[in-house]
């Protein structure tokens, strides 16, 4: 049985849509979610599905709390999905090619600090763009820079604004996210 570790920021519906995915699978299964903020929707959502969750505070991610509560956990992936603050390289480099995290655009468009959900989805459209996505990849020392896994185009050429914009990519996030996920896991022969 391959397992899971989720990390997300806020709302969750790609938490979600990954926990659902591999619930009836026997052999991935989601054992645990962590946010960066207690009143974030994703915990509640993992509580909804029986899922171990749990709230930490920044200075927990980055003096080793997180680390070892993770270490114990012994996940075979680290999944961020639409966590919103950098990961530390510490558990980066003990967990080498097991974190990986999706992008709300085609890399590396649109990437770095401060690019993330409406913050993307803006730029694109200031900037008059025909086309975005989404980018799964590996997780290093440098926002949004790691080696690319997946990525997915849509056309949003008749998107007047961000909303229409961010449908399309979260309908791309959760239809490829967790199929990604699964054939990192579990590749075929």
């Amino acid at each position: 049985m391959k397992k899971i570790v989720l990390f997300a920021s806020g709302n969750g519906s790609n938490v979600e849509n990954i926990i659902r995915y591999f619930k009836n699978n026997s052999n991935v299964s989601v054992i645990g979610v962590f946010s960066n903020n207690q009143h974030a929707k994703v915990l509640e959502r993992a509580k909804n599905h029986n899922i171990y969750s749990e709230s930490f505070t920044k200075s927990e991610l980055t003096d080793g709390t997180v680390f070892q509560k993770i270490k114990k956990l012994n996940p075979d992936l680290i999944v961020l999905a639409g966590f919103l603050l950098k990961f530390p390289e510490t558990i980066i480099h003990e967990f080498t090619n097991k974190v990986i995290n999706i992008h709300p655009a085609l890399l590396p468009k649109y990437g770095g600090k401060g690019m993330y959900g409406n913050h993307v989805h803006q730029a694109i459209l200031e900037n008059k763009e025909k086309e975005t996505g989404i980018t799964i990849h590996y997780v290093n020392e440098n926002y949004d820079e790691g080696k690319f896994i997946f990525q997915e185009k849509v056309n949003i050429e008749n998107c007047s604004s961000i909303e229409e914009i961010a449908s399309k990519v979260q309908e791309l996030e959760h239809d490829h996210f967790p199929k990604t996920i699964e054939k990192l896991l579990i590749p075929n022969p």
